[in-house]
């Protein structure tokens, strides 16, 4: 588990960081997203362009404003689940990080290195949408 504090309040960190649009400013590993399908909300579709060249299919599996957002994606054999948590705390908001993985076939080699490589990155990718809201 991962623990960010946002300088903004629950509602204002909850429609930033679950807008598949906004992704890209703060997430590092993103390109760009493409072929959003679907207002912002419960099903709603897209596909991550990242870095490393690696395009998952993504879904929102829950969305309770302002409290707990999901998401699934699936590239290939793997599939990444990524829940936001979010309570209000003092002049802002902690958000609450958790992921879950797996794998099918030839990828379940990979399985064992993504949840170390995960916090690192839903740390960094945090800080960066902090500093970004902080901005605004």
């Amino acid at each position: 588990m991962v623990t960010v504090f946002l300088p903004v309040s629950p509602e204002v960190a909850f429609d930033y960081l679950v807008d598949p649009v906004n992704r890209p400013a703060w997430q590092a590993s993103l390109k760009a997203v493409e072929d959003v399908e679907g207002e912002v909300g419960l099903g709603q579709s897209w596909t991550d362009v990242t870095v490393p060249g690696v395009r998952p299919r993504m879904r929102t599996t829950a969305y309770e404003r302002p409290s707990r957002w999901a998401e699934t994606g699936t590239w290939r054999g793997v599939t990444a689940e990524l829940t936001l948590r979010f309570t209000a705390c003092g002049a802002g908001c902690s958000v609450e990080v958790g992921t879950r993985f797996s794998a099918r076939g030839a990828y379940k080699a990979v399985l064992p290195f993504l949840p170390l490589a995960a916090p690192l990155a839903a740390r960094t990718d945090l800080k960066a949408a902090a500093r970004e809201l902080g901005r605004s």
